[in-house]
């Protein structure tokens, strides 16, 4: 769903609503002026505002457009539906309904991805997976503020990446290869986050610095 556009929109709505307007011509136009000024034309919005919307250009693009896919999927979700599923499937459908809103533009997102692979560009793909991991994770009712806040997120950001990546290339009935690979993935999540439980559990299975220490000076103990 496109944000609504209000009489006398600010340039931060003008983006909001031109985010995904822009994806639908960036498989063919590249994320450029020319994608811009055709979006703006669908939205009869005048070109030269739309462009002071996006002042870094490309960049400026996607973020919005990947704000959107944010918006987008948590207004996917009832209440009543993320309360009948477990935590990790809540984290599983919101990625699954992130790749369904992004499938129409397929194209735009490799692009996209291209363009954020950048050198100058990294700390904003890493900005915007994290961003991304963290509305998901806000999605399926995480509050925790702890280290666990962070790890959390970095996992996950790692599990989004790695199964949009395997999702670009995918070809098979149903895209069952992408499904594979993401329930792998959150398999071996599932198992990382058992054994940290474990050794939360067991105090002698805890790093300690002086037991580290001690068998440094006291080998064999």
């Amino acid at each position: 769903m496109v944000q609504a556009m209000p009489a006398d929109p600010t340039l931060d709505e003008i983006r909001a609503h031109l985010g995904p307007m822009i994806a639908n011509h960036a498989a063919f136009d590249g994320w450029s002026d020319e994608a811009v000024e055709r979006a703006a034309d669908d939205a009869d919005i005048d070109p030269a505002a739309a462009k002071l919307a996006f002042p870094k250009g490309a960049t400026d693009m996607i973020d919005a457009w990947f704000a959107h896919i944010d918006a987008e999927m948590e207004a996917s979700f009832t209440a009543e539906e993320l309360d009948a599923m477990p935590i990790h499937k809540r984290i599983r459908a919101a990625i699954l309904k992130r790749l369904d809103i992004a499938r129409p533009h397929k194209e735009a997102l490799r692009r996209a991805i291209a363009i954020l692979a950048m050198p100058k560009n990294v700390p904003l793909a890493g900005k915007l997976g994290w961003r991304s991991a963290d509305a998901m994770w806000r999605l399926a009712g995480d509050t925790s503020t702890d280290i666990n806040h962070y790890s959390k997120r970095t996992i996950l950001g790692g599990v989004y990446g790695s199964t949009i990546m395997a999702w670009i290339d995918d070809e098979s009935d149903d895209e069952a290869e992408t499904i594979a690979f993401l329930d792998r993935r959150l398999g071996n999540v599932a198992q990382f986050e058992k054994l940290k439980r474990k050794f939360r559990m067991d105090p002698d299975r805890r790093f300690s610095v002086t037991r580290f220490l001690g068998r440094l000076r006291y080998p064999g103990r």
